[in-house]
């Protein structure tokens, strides 16, 4: 199991969560409520799922892709720490995340 910590965007903790090996970062933050999108459905066309990735294993994720780089490109806030929340999935070696909304994350679906 992978504990997951969500962060608003100016670091308020939100919800602590543990997640199972093959969760996606997508769907477990939505079903924590996180203002995230996901508006292609994780098909990487879109950058509404941008998070921002810390923690003690963040280091273990595999890279981002050439096409998840890509579209990083157009995310409000992007950094060395950005990654697509869609195209992470958990692994039984990652232990702890911290997962943090990036400033201005606003979940359009919710309006």
């Amino acid at each position: 199991m992978t504990r997951v910590r969500f962060l608003a965007a100016d670091g308020k903790p939100g919800p602590v969560v543990e997640a199972a090996a093959g969760t996606r970062l997508l769907d477990l933050a939505q079903a924590q409520g996180q203002p995230l999108e996901g508006t292609c459905e994780g098909a990487m066309a879109c950058s509404t799922c941008h998070v921002l990735i810390t923690g003690a294993d963040a280091a273990k994720l595999p890279a981002p892709s050439e096409e998840e780089e890509d579209m990083l490109d157009f995310a409000v806030g992007a950094g060395r720490a950005s990654r697509l929340a869609c195209q992470i999935r958990l692994t039984a070696d990652i232990a702890e995340l911290d997962v943090r909304m990036p400033p201005g994350a606003v979940d359009m679906s919710r309006r």
